[in-house]
């Protein structure tokens, strides 16, 4: 019972935690935060595309591996976008903080066509794995067009 109640407490501690972790201790923090978790995201998207479009060979563990990060990845950037994080060294355009409904949903977009670019990675199927990277590419894209400076 004892050991119990020490693993209930250690547990609400963390739960308590967590908000307090994704917290940025200045704006300039979550804007580095988000611009390394797209990098990696980008990169790991970028391999699987290579392997699409047949630059790369294609390695089917390769290409799961990849997705398995770059969906990971894609959940990680948006808690940095929060208020005051539009300084600094960002291309985010301000409407961002202004149209957040819209910036959210272009994000969920993205979310979700890459978690369907991991499911096609682990068939091994090279041709479901191109079927499923052009919409996440054209996601990515649209969010771009709208919410990101050249």
């Amino acid at each position: 019972m004892k050991r119990l109640s020490v693993a209930i407490l250690a547990l609400a501690g963390m739960a308590v935690a967590l908000p307090a972790a994704a917290q940025f201790a200045k704006p300039e923090d979550a804007v580095k935060y988000r611009k390394a978790a797209f990098t990696v995201m980008a990169a790991s998207f970028g391999r699987i595309g290579a392997m699409a479009s047949g630059k790369a060979p294609f390695d089917a563990a390769s290409a799961q591996y990849n997705a398995e990060i770059a969906t990971m990845m894609s959940k990680l950037p948006y808690t940095a976008f929060g208020p005051g994080t539009d300084v600094g060294d960002t291309r985010a355009k301000p409407n961002v903080w202004t149209d957040g409904d819209k910036f959210k949903a272009a994000a969920t977009m993205m979310q979700d066509e890459m978690a369907k670019l991991n499911v096609a990675a682990k068939s091994g199927n090279l041709d479901q794995i191109k079927a499923a990277f052009g919409p996440v590419g054209k996601a990515c894209k649209a969010c771009h067009d709208d919410f990101r400076k050249e």
